[in-house]
């Protein structure tokens, strides 16, 4: 079923405005709304006197317009009366300054009264609507880890660190000295109780613990939100449970994909556009975005927060322009939203987002914004069910949670940018209209023609397995440099060659490395194949030493041009390449084109700024287009308005 609807928060409006909401929203093109997330108070007013009567009226008043509901659990902002009464559920700035009731998020996951207070009201509201056919699914809390809210240095998350280290290691304190080697300066623990936060402090902590850190802020939240699901699915066996994820998820010290295993549905909150931007992002960003999300879990998603307006809480910035919002809301179904809320009905008057503009303005007059959503409900809705088939993609880019820590930890180069460079990737397939998926490194990768991995400096034996059976079998692997160059534990190995395990399989060991910083660049030459096609490289350089691999870009300055920078080695049935520093964009297109015309895959050229999606299979297949563009632009013969999106059967 597809889900067309908004975010309502009738607890900021008089009672009386409601039914004409609903009218509204019916005449907008709705059939469900999101509502509760954040109303803890108003549901538990004063400790265990639990109160749900005005929900009730909302809910009676939906199934009478034929509404359906996404219901959230309110745990993403608590009570004043829970952090007064109990000061530790209150996270921690890093150095002890205690977050001050007030904003959200604000709890911190390893404070057991944030456990014993949440079932409560959880148990609580899923029981008194667990046969309440209205709700179509629960969301639980809201954008986990969002906002800075993946961090909390108190004394609850220092004792469950400790915990959590000596579950790991079996309670042998002398098993994590050797493993973080701690005899260097003298950081030897006698006991687990004597292991810090790595807060500030002198130079630097252990980079074995600092990624142990890491992970354990990752599943903090990964068992916060398992917690959620399972007491939900237990009070009410057939619900439907999702969660609305933010974006910039590979930044965060939260692995989404972690939390997406515990989902029956992932759901985004899709912002090109937020405070004091000059513009949006690039579109090829977003769409990175949307299928990072498809690939949380590999299969398609919701949107929960589309927008239509201008956003910000203090600062605002651009506002998107006549059709521009309804053309990333085409993209989002393009990229495998199928379902789709608008945040939100309606702008607030008061409380730290009224400037977060609705599909109506606090004015509550019918303008652009709202014509603009209604047409796109109405374009959208008659190809629902192309719309929710898989999008089926022949190549990948594979991103690691300890390998983006990793690069947390010891960044090793001022301009690299994870995400950037698995942007850069991503960019090749998009500007010639193909699917890419974005997965994480635990997804199976066997489907694919192409897998590409980038920086994916912690080395796993048993994803090294995968990619090598893969590239056997008759794919096509592209590594990058920084590729397994520590060990799980975040560190370096002894006696081996670097990338681990990949040496013989790439045929290149790396003997130097240098980082580079803004505005220094060298000169990569091409041979072979590839001879007079000369670019440049930055970010960082890998020195490769050829053992028994093809050489497609040699280093050109005086020092170092007896080292490759780019290679590719046949192996068993298929091909592994190795790129060893930060190409410039055309050079590193110009690889890519070679990569997919090899594994025979193609695209199709449009004008620049002009995107074009299948979505479906056979006769039921839908071509989508939209225009990037703020001016007129051309396809397929027949012109195409500023930021204009159509569907159409093909």
């Amino acid at each position: 079923m597809m889900w067309l609807g908004v975010d309502y928060y009738p607890e900021q409006w008089d009672s009386s405005l409601m039914d004409a909401d609903m009218d509204t929203m019916l005449e907008l093109g709705c059939n469900v709304i999101r509502i509760g997330e954040f109303s803890w108070h108003l549901m538990e007013k004063t400790e265990g006197n639990f109160d749900f009567s005005f929900f009730d009226g909302v809910i009676a008043k939906a199934k009478e317009k034929g509404l359906r509901v996404i219901m959230g659990t309110p745990t993403a902002t608590i009570p004043a009366w829970l952090a007064k009464k109990h000061p530790s559920i209150v996270s921690e700035f890093e150095g002890g300054m205690k977050r001050t009731f007030g904003g959200r998020h604000v709890y911190c996951f390893n404070a057991p009264v944030l456990y014993e207070y949440s079932e409560k009201i959880i148990r609580a509201l899923v029981s008194h609507y667990k046969d309440e056919e209205a709700i179509v699914a629960w969301q639980i809390d809201n954008e986990l880890g969002h906002e800075g809210s993946d961090e909390c240095y108190c004394a609850q998350c220092q004792k469950a660190f400790q915990s959590y280290l000596k579950k790991k290691f079996c309670g042998d304190v002398d098993a994590l000295n050797e493993t973080y080697g701690t005899t260097f300066w003298s950081q030897e623990y006698n006991d687990f109780d004597e292991i810090p936060t790595p807060m500030a402090t002198i130079t630097t902590h252990n980079p074995a613990l600092r990624l142990d850190w890491e992970r354990f802020r990752s599943q903090s939240i990964v068992d916060f939100a398992e917690f959620q699901g399972k007491l939900i699915r237990q009070l009410a066996p057939n619900a439907v449970v999702m969660h609305d994820f933010s974006g910039g998820g590979l930044a965060k010290h939260v692995d989404f994909s972690a939390v997406a295993k515990g989902l029956d549905v992932v759901a985004y909150n899709n912002y090109p556009v937020w405070g004091g931007q000059r513009e949006p992002i690039a579109p090829h960003e977003i769409a990175f975005n949307l299928d990072y999300m498809r690939g949380l879990k590999r299969q398609n998603f919701w949107i929960t927060e589309a927008i239509m307006g201008a956003q910000g809480h203090d600062i605002t910035g651009y506002s998107p322009r006549p059709d521009q919002a309804k053309m990333w809301s085409f993209q989002g179904f393009a990229h495998g939203c199928t379902s789709m809320l608008y945040f939100r009905y309606r702008g607030a008057t008061k409380g730290a987002e009224q400037f977060c503009y609705g599909v109506l303005d606090a004015d509550n007059v019918k303008r652009r914004k709202f014509y603009e959503v209604q047409r796109c409900f109405r374009e959208i809705a008659p190809h629902a069910r192309a719309l929710e088939m898989p999008i089926v993609a022949r190549a990948a880019i594979v991103y690691d949670y300890d390998s983006l820590a990793a690069f947390r930890i010891q960044g090793q180069s001022f301009l690299l940018d994870c995400p950037a460079e698995m942007m850069r990737f991503h960019k090749s397939f998009y500007s010639r209209n193909i699917p890419v998926d974005v997965i994480p490194a635990d997804a199976d990768i066997s489907g694919y023609s192409i897998v590409i991995t980038p920086q994916m400096i912690i080395h796993k034996p048993e994803f090294s397995q995968r990619l090598q059976a893969f590239v056997q079998a008759g794919g096509t692997a592209v590594l990058t440099y920084r590729t397994a160059v520590k060990n799980a534990d975040n560190n370096l190995e002894f006696g081996k060659k670097i990338p681990l395990e990949y040496s013989g399989f790439a045929g290149v060991t790396v003997v130097e490395t240098e980082s580079l910083q803004q505005g220094q660049t060298f000169p990569v030459l091409g041979s072979g194949a590839f001879a007079g096609k000369d670019g440049t490289g930055t970010i960082f350089r890998d020195m490769l030493e050829v053992s028994d691999a093809e050489v497609l870009y040699r280093y050109g300055d005086r020092f170092y041009d007896s080292f490759a920078a780019v290679t590719r080695k046949k192996q068993g049935d298929g091909t592994v390449y190795y790129i060893g520093c930060g190409l410039d964009e055309k050079t590193a297109d110009g690889l890519m084109q070679t990569i997919l015309c090899e594994s025979g895959i193609h695209g199709e050229q449009t004008e620049s700024g002009v995107e074009v999606c299948y979505r479906g299979d056979g006769e039921n297949t839908v071509r989508m287009v939209m225009n990037h563009n703020g001016c007129a632009a051309q396809y397929g013969g027949k012109p195409l308005a500023p930021y204009e999106s159509r569907i159409e059967k093909v």
